[in-house]
């Protein structure tokens, strides 16, 4: 039987997950379980029932099969400077498939967005596969990341260390949870584990709060586990944003015009 991926959309012609026009591979399956994920339907392995369209969600594809779709938006992607982003879910978890995939795919920028939530090694053989990897990082300490994800941050942490040691080239990407991850003690620690990288990241990108994020939670019977009405302190996240700028980093708010 071949090697199969279960994918819960493709998404076309995106602007919003790297450069350029991109298509954005949504895979099903996340070995964390972060309270604030805006994709519940990625969060479990098996297919789900959408309650609202009474569709099934997951599809499964070959890897033959997800490359010529792939590759038939080459043009595309040669004129806009764009390619494929692998999102989720989590794509490592499908680690065996995107080996397989990604030597079928020509000539194509690719992006792994992943939490890092992976077995070292074979984290380090995938992401030397993609042409960047957009890191997550989401909370400094290690309770606090258990409390809210459900796992411990270390093997993430780990991982960081040996992609920047590996001069693999990365972003790191901080979503951005009201009372959670935005507050002063988290985003200083985080800039401080940064600073303790040999290779620093080409940029960090700072992922506001959607105060839409729980929308999809009932249409698959799942409850969403923030309050409603949640909002970021602006104030604190600029004040981190300028000290690292003048440390040298490069710092992307999503929402901003980003300088290429």
């Amino acid at each position: 039987m071949d090697n199969t991926i279960r994918l819960t959309n493709i998404q076309h012609f995106s602007v919003h997950d790297g450069p350029g026009v991109r298509t954005t591979v949504f895979t099903k399956g996340c070995n964390l379980k972060c309270q604030w994920c805006h994709n519940p339907e990625t969060q479990e392995f098996f297919p789900e029932l959408n309650l609202k369209t009474r569709e099934i969600c997951g599809e499964n594809w070959t890897a033959d099969r997800l490359a010529e779709r792939l590759n038939s938006f080459r043009d595309v992607f040669e004129l806009s400077g764009g390619g494929v982003t692998f999102s989720g879910g989590e794509p490592s978890c499908q680690a065996d498939f995107l080996t397989e995939l990604l030597p079928k795919l020509t000539d194509i920028h690719t992006i792994l967005d992943t939490s890092g939530y992976c077995d070292a090694e074979k984290f380090l053989k995938l992401a030397a596969m993609f042409s960047k990897v957009y890191f997550d990082v989401k909370l400094a300490d290690d309770e606090e990341h258990r409390k809210y994800t459900g796992e411990s941050n270390r093997i993430i942490l780990d991982n960081l260390m040996a992609l920047s040691e590996r001069a693999i080239p990365f972003h790191v990407r901080i979503p951005l949870i009201p009372q959670i991850t935005d507050t002063e003690d988290n985003l200083n620690r985080i800039g401080r584990i940064l600073e303790k990288l040999p290779n620093r990241p080409e940029s960090i990108d700072l992922l506001p709060y959607n105060e839409l994020a729980g929308a999809k939670y009932e249409t698959f019977g799942k409850r969403f586990q923030l309050h409603k009405g949640i909002r970021n302190d602006m104030d604190i996240i600029r004040r981190f944003k300028k000290t690292a700028e003048e440390k040298g980093y490069r710092v992307h708010m999503e929402g901003e015009k980003r300088v290429k």
